[in-house]
């Protein structure tokens, strides 16, 4: 077994009958590797590709992309530091040394902050401020190289405010500078919209179209982005049909005009491609050129007219301890299997999928690569280039699905050529783990209109295989077919063939089932009457929904969509942006059920390809910024659409508009929403469990709070808000005992519903059973709440949960030395040091303590280090649902209205109770299914275009909230309401 690194691994050095393992880029058949392959083949060599072994969950396991865009930023900041010497200027950057210097990434890194202080305290010379610096993509190298640059004091631009760090009207001739110290350096990360638009003005950026057809755009990167850029960090992948990001003409051109680039990392070492004036790597000892775009010549120090470059090819050795760290703890674990198994059946599959060659013969797997390597002549490509098929017809279709592990692409291609057809490969992605799918793009041609016709209609076929096989049968056996615009010389027009609208659920929580249920049966026999009643409008059976479920965990989506027909699972990295931005464009609506901090880039790719968005998260500033994007998009981003926020939303603004309608004023508005045990699952002490971890509930109850009562504004401080819960009853639910936390600031709500100015008393609470709060409060003041690190927990042997207890409440030992601790014991010592008032309140806290098991003689793992973190981990073992055991969701809302000419009041109310549900032997949660339900009605009313209000949007509008209720109720959801 011979193991290279990288490229490093050319013809001379494959020899017969051996085996070989490193990164070979031939599996989608890549041109300028297919020399390489063919001497593997000839040599009777087995070849293994490290790009496609991967981790149990379908996750590539040998990457270094991160530690490329790390070593080359460092690099580069060293090189500007000597570069701004030489030019007359003493910086900060003088100071860092070059990555491989330090003895670790963490060393890089606090030297990398060093500077960042300096920078803050003694500033960087006016003359060559403002410092920009442009990162190309957002992949792990341009992640990679952003981490450290954020370690700088800065602040990130959006491309289209880079002319106002240089002034209003600047003139490239004659560039504004400030005359003060700047404290900061700028960073500004552009994508492929910022860097090109359509030829024709009319038509603005689509990055599905793009990728499709790049001849159809003209670069702009030179004259919107590059004008304004001290830096360019080059992280962006890049083929040859694209346009470049910089030609040299172009660059010549700038630099005549005063641009004040400095330099250019080009991370990706793409030689003589998206930059074409590096034409050279360069080395580690050397790692920069000096080019002089004036007199086009290149030079190999750093003193003189012109930009340095820097072009590593092997940045990721540069911490070599970490990337080998990361590398051989990967390969360690296989690596044998690889080196003594000669009978490749015997591999496990993830090492077999990454067998490209063996002995001489490609495997099944890659049959496909001298079939795409015949359709890739001189020729075809060049015609491409140009716009233009070597077909008097042509049509791009995108395939996906199990293109290559079930031999589908290999049946494709058959029909293509069977029928007298070409095909040429635009683009590739091949799945890398058997239950992951692929995606490919082919430039499909033919001489003949009905001859192109056929080749779709046969590709139509199997894309929809016979429902007769099992379930599992027909996903493995199934392809998603898009097909583009046809051409016909140089005329194009549509040509569409009948396909399922589809759906992309990001996230398989226990959220995920639910909405992918609801939008998994639109358009079958026992829903399409359903759907045409409430909605007005019906699905036809070719345009059923298609649900896509991606996870970053493969195993978790394929749980979700278990038994839901119409449904796909896929693994997706949200972080991977060519892969989300793949999956976003093939389908019409998006859902996001992932943390919210990671909406903001979902949402940017929805906008750039143009797809609506939902989420059930709140709307916060960072998604409130999208609003105009997503106008100027043509798209609804709809967002706090699950139960709280969201179907409390839509309930309160159905009783608050149906007032106003009347003239009324809304007088009081209060609101109480909570998760809980359903009352025979409340059996324990605190008559509370929790489906999620415990920390964010707990510190959710301790937040202070804001509203407003008869006009006064109330402000309750978060150690006093368990002491200000109130009891109440519902009159519609008398037997549910509950009291009351009030939520954090009730306030907003006036303004977002329109009636801050005319409610005396606004109020939004929290829902728990009766005792929880003065339980909760009473072990606050014990301590059990506190999270700083305890003295107990951080250094020596570790304590029992006893021991740790007997400390928080100052238990006395006996003779023996031991401390007897009981329920007894714990009443009286939390009475004697005053943590509660009453008795009886001591009685409950001590009792809900021996539940938890804090009395416990077992030691307190070493993850807790202080009492919130041991009051978490026992809370998250003791305070569980079983798996038959009920949630419960209440959302009671009620009204005082006052209106002309009357002298009563009226009191409205609405209550929406809801339990979990048994299903196919699995409980599905009362809260996964309000919050999951009203997510998948909301892309729902966006796919039948019911909602036509385009930009950020809440559930507050009538053409969301109304028919949404009513799709609610008719799913099974109760709501009540009552007036009085």
């Amino acid at each position: 077994m011979r193991s290279y690194f990288g490229h490093q691994a050319t013809k001379d050095m494959i020899l017969p009958d051996r085996a070989y393992a490193f990164f070979s880029h031939t599996h989608k058949a890549q041109k300028e590797n297919m020399p390489l392959l063919d001497k593997i083949l000839a040599e009777r060599a087995s070849l293994y590709d490290y790009e496609l072994i991967v981790g149990d969950h379908g996750k590539r396991l040998l990457a270094f992309g991160k530690y490329a865009g790390r070593a080359g930023i460092i690099d580069f900041l060293r090189g500007l530091g000597q570069r701004y010497l030489s030019l007359g200027y003493s910086t900060p950057f003088l100071s860092l040394g070059a990555s491989y210097m330090y003895p670790s990434l963490a060393a890089a890194k606090a030297a990398v902050i060093s500077v960042g202080e300096e920078i803050a305290s003694q500033g960087l010379p006016s003359g060559i401020c403002p410092l920009v610096f442009v990162f190309t993509g957002s992949g792990n190298v341009s992640l990679g190289a952003q981490e450290i640059f954020k370690l700088l004091p800065h602040t990130f631009v959006e491309p289209s405010r880079l002319p106002e760090l240089f002034g209003k009207g600047r003139n490239l001739n004659s560039p504004v500078r400030t005359s003060k110290r700047v404290f900061q350096v700028y960073g500004c990360v552009v994508t492929s919209q910022d860097m090109v638009e359509h030829k024709d003005p009319s038509k603005t950026f689509d990055k599905a179209d793009y990728y499709a057809h790049p001849e159809h755009y003209n670069p702009v990167f030179h004259e919107k982005i590059a004008p304004y850029a001290t830096a360019v960090v080059n992280c962006m992948y890049w083929e040859k049909r694209f346009p470049r990001l910089l030609s040299t003409h172009q660059v010549q051109d700038l630099m005549r005009k005063g641009c004040p680039l400095v330099g250019v990392s080009d991370i990706t070492c793409d030689i003589g491609g998206s930059i074409e004036f590096v034409n050279q790597t360069t080395s580690i000892d050397l790692p920069f050129f000096r080019y002089d775009p004036l007199t086009d010549s290149y030079h190999h120090d750093i003193e003189g007219n012109g930009i340095i470059c820097s072009a590593v090819d092997i940045l990721p050795t540069e911490f070599a301890k970490e990337a080998s760290q990361h590398f051989g703890d990967i390969l360690s674990k296989f690596v044998g299997c690889l080196a003594s198994t000669a009978d490749i059946t015997k591999l496990p599959p993830h090492l077999k999928r990454a067998c490209i060659a063996h002995r001489g013969a490609l495997t099944s797997l890659f049959e496909y690569i001298p079939r795409m390597r015949n359709s890739d002549t001189e020729d075809i490509s060049d015609n491409l280039a140009n716009g233009q098929s070597n077909k008097k017809y042509s049509v791009l279709v995108s395939l996906s699905g199990h293109l290559f592990d079930q031999f589908l692409i290999n049946e494709a291609l058959d029909i293509i050529e069977a029928a007298g057809g070409s095909f040429h490969l635009v683009k590739c992605q091949v799945g890398q783990s058997t239950s992951a799918m692929s995606y490919s793009e082919l430039e499909v041609g033919a001489e003949d209109r009905d001859v192109l016709d056929q080749i779709i209609d046969s590709l139509t076929s199997i894309a929809n295989p016979s429902e007769n096989h099992g379930i599992v049968s027909q996903e493995m056996n199934k392809i998603s077919l898009k097909v583009g615009k046809l051409q016909e010389t140089g005329v194009k027009k549509e040509f569409d063939t009948k396909k399922r609208t589809s759906v992309l659920i990001l996230g398989a929580g226990r959220v995920c089932q639910p909405a992918a249920e609801l939008l998994a049966s639109i358009g079958s026999s026992s829903s399409r009457q359903w759907y045409k009643t409430w909605l007005e409008t019906d699905f036809d059976e070719q345009n059923d929904v298609h649900v896509i479920v991606a996870s970053l965990y493969l195993k978790d989506a394929e749980e979700i969509i278990q038994g839901i027909p119409n449904a796909t699972a896929v693994e997706l990295d949200v972080t991977d942006h060519r892969t989300l931005c793949e999956y976003i464009s093939q389908v019409e609506v998006v859902v996001s059920l992932l943390p919210s901090s990671c909406h903001v880039v979902v949402a940017n790719v929805c906008i750039e390809l143009k797809k609506h968005l939902v989420t059930a998260s709140y709307v916060d500033n960072s998604m409130s910024m999208l609003d105009e994007k997503a106008k100027s998009a043509g798209i609804t981003i709809l967002g706090e659409m699950g139960l709280d926020p969201g179907i409390d939303h839509m309930m309160a603004m159905k009783m608050i508009n149906q007032a106003h309608v009347r003239k009324g004023k809304i007088k009081s508005f209060t609101s109480y929403c909570g998760g809980l045990p359903s009352p025979a699952a409340a059996n324990n002490p605190l008559a509370y469990k929790f489906s999620w971890n415990p920390a964010g509930a707990i510190r959710a109850g301790r937040n202070p709070a804001t509203y407003k009562s008869q006009d006064e504004t109330v402000h309750v401080n978060g150690d006093g808000l368990y002491d200000s819960a109130v009891r109440f009853r519902i009159p519609e639910l008398p037997a549910f005992a509950l009291e009351c936390l009030p939520n954090r600031n009730s306030l907003t709500y006036g303004e977002l519903y329109g009636i801050g100015h005319e409610a005396s008393t606004i109020f939004r609470g929290t829902l728990r059973y009766e005792g929880f709060s003065e339980i909760m409060g009473t072990l606050a003041r014990i301590g059990l709440f506190d999270a700083n690190a305890h003295p107990l927990l951080e250094h020596g042997s570790r304590p029992t949960f006893r021991a740790f207890l007997c400390e928080l409440l100052e238990i006395n030992t006996d003779a023996t030395g031991r401390a007897l601790v009981g329920e007894k014991e714990i009443n009286e010592w939390i009475v004697k040091l005053g943590h509660c008032k009453e008795r009886r309140t001591a009685v409950k806290a001590a009792k809900t303590i021996m539940f938890l098991g804090l009395h416990e003689q077992t030691e307190i793992p070493v993850s807790c280090q202080s009492a919130f973190a041991v009051t978490c981990h026992r809370m998250e073992e003791r305070l569980a649902y079983s798996s038959t055991e009920q949630d419960m969701v209440l959302l009671h809302h009620e009204v005082e209205v006052d209106f002309p000419d009357s002298q009563q009041t009226e009191h409205h109310s609405a209550t929406l109770l809801e339990f979990g549900k048994a299903k196919n032997g699995k409980m599905i949660s009362a809260m996964a299914l309000t919050v999951g339900v009203p997510v998948a009605i909301g892309a729902l009313l966006l796919l039948v275009n019911k909602i036509t209000t385009r930009g950020l949007l809440r559930p507050i509008e009538p053409e969301v909230y109304v028919p949404a209720l009513d799709i609610l109720q008719a799913y099974g959801i109760k709501l009540t309401e009552k007036t009085e």
